[in-house]
């Protein structure tokens, strides 16, 4: 079992958490994304989505599980943030992260270049790193597994123009994903409670990635907050 497979074994069936901080949340800071991380794991999580060469070096320093990186980034006149860049991507890969996350849509990049002119040339670059398709619809996640892409995730349904108000977790992109794809896909976005979990997997998802109902206390508090008022 060759790299790859053995980082897809260890998350098949399991959770991952993504441990984020923007720079206007209270808890954006290295350190304490890292002891989020160790929280996860303790708590059971198989792997970590983390954002950032600084919190993921401070990740690494506690947790031992396979690790999706992006960088958000945002570039004045695109839309696209996740590791929207040739530069983000050298970072981390340089930083050693098992699976590169990035912005897979049809959306125009900050170079003004598509996914497709510029995901051959990143293919062609770094020929043993596993990259993850952050999508928002079936025919980008499609799209995403043609251009050669090791794993599609559902990560921008409902964040893009054109998705806008989609019902989250996107459960009709996941099972179609899961039907017409030979690789793993990954549930992430709107996911709040295990029930919706429960959901996505049952759907045939190779792993799920939750974030926010884990890892961002003041919005799981405006959730509660809005309830009541």
């Amino acid at each position: 079992m060759d790299n790859k497979d053995k980082i897809f074994e260890q998350l098949r069936g399991k959770l991952i958490v993504s441990c984020q901080a923007l720079p206007e949340e209270p808890l954006h800071s290295p350190y304490i994304m890292g002891r989020m991380a160790y929280a996860a794991k303790l708590g059971g999580a198989s792997g970590i989505r983390a954002n950032s060469v600084e919190d993921i070096r401070e990740i690494k320093k506690t947790v031992d599980l396979p690790i999706i990186g992006i960088i958000k980034r945002v570039y004045e006149g695109s839309d696209v943030f996740i590791t929207p860049t040739m530069e983000e991507i050298d970072l981390l890969y340089r930083e050693g992260v098992d699976i590169i996350a990035l912005d897979a849509t049809n959306r125009i990049r900050p170079d003004g270049k598509t996914i497709e002119e510029v995901f051959p040339l990143i293919r062609e670059k770094y020929k043993d790193q596993l990259f993850m398709a952050d999508c928002s619809t079936f025919e980008e996640g499609k799209k995403a597994y043609e251009l050669g892409f090791d794993c599609v995730g559902s990560t921008l349904s409902g964040y893009t123009a054109y998705t806008k108000g989609k019902a989250l977790p996107d459960t009709d992109m996941l099972s179609k994903l899961v039907s017409e794809l030979p690789v793993p896909v990954i549930a992430e976005g709107g996911i709040w409670t295990p029930e919706a979990l429960k959901t996505v997997f049952d759907l045939g998802v190779h792993t799920a990635v939750v974030g926010t109902a884990i890892t961002r206390p003041m919005e799981i508090t405006k959730r509660f907050v809005n309830a009541i008022q």
